[in-house]
């Protein structure tokens, strides 16, 4: 993808969705969804942070899987961050597994905002943001995608605000609850 339209990107993004504490559940989240799930499993590759180890997301099939699709400028990843290695922490017994996919484009900026954050989730860096563009069809910053064990996207939430806390952890709940295929 060319540089222009990262940047491009990047900015419409930090301007429609991450200034927006409070946004709500989308329709066309819901629509989103309904479109993953019928194009089947998810499938991509990109690289772990810091080693570069390539991380594919069919290795996870047989787990429920957070995918939180962030950026160390966003203010609202900020928050969500946190949330998301809270809920690894006391679900990974139960076969949860949570990555942070960073669409920033210099990682330089990653280990500050860990640091700041106290995150030490997985993170997978999106380089030039195609499978955040491409595959999960992101518009606003952060983007969580709930995935079952058979890798189908089962919830996408655009935004982030505290008071859906409660429904993300009974989706999440439900998710784990399902049997192992």
């Amino acid at each position: 993808m060319p540089r222009f339209s990262f940047t491009v990107l990047a900015g419409v993004l930090a301007l429609a969705g991450c200034a927006r504490r409070d946004m709500p559940p989308l329709d066309a989240a819901a629509s989103q969804r309904s479109a993953m799930k019928a194009a089947g499993p998810l499938q991509f590759q990109v690289k772990r942070y810091p080693g570069g180890e390539v991380y594919d997301i069919a290795s996870d099939r047989g787990s429920v899987v957070v995918l939180d699709v962030w950026a160390t400028w966003c203010e609202p990843c900020k928050d969500a961050l946190p949330y998301y290695q809270d809920l690894a922490n006391e679900y990974a017994a139960q076969g949860l597994k949570v990555y942070a996919l960073n669409i920033d484009e210099d990682a330089r900026a990653i280990p500050t905002f860990l640091e700041e954050t106290k995150v030490t989730l997985p993170i997978l860096v999106d380089q030039n943001a195609q499978v955040a563009e491409r595959t999960l069809k992101v518009r606003g910053m952060p983007t969580t995608y709930f995935i079952d064990r058979k890798g189908l996207v089962r919830h996408v939430h655009e935004g982030f605000a505290e008071e859906y806390l409660a429904k993300y952890q009974t989706e999440l709940e439900a998710l784990l609850a399902e049997p192992t295929p």
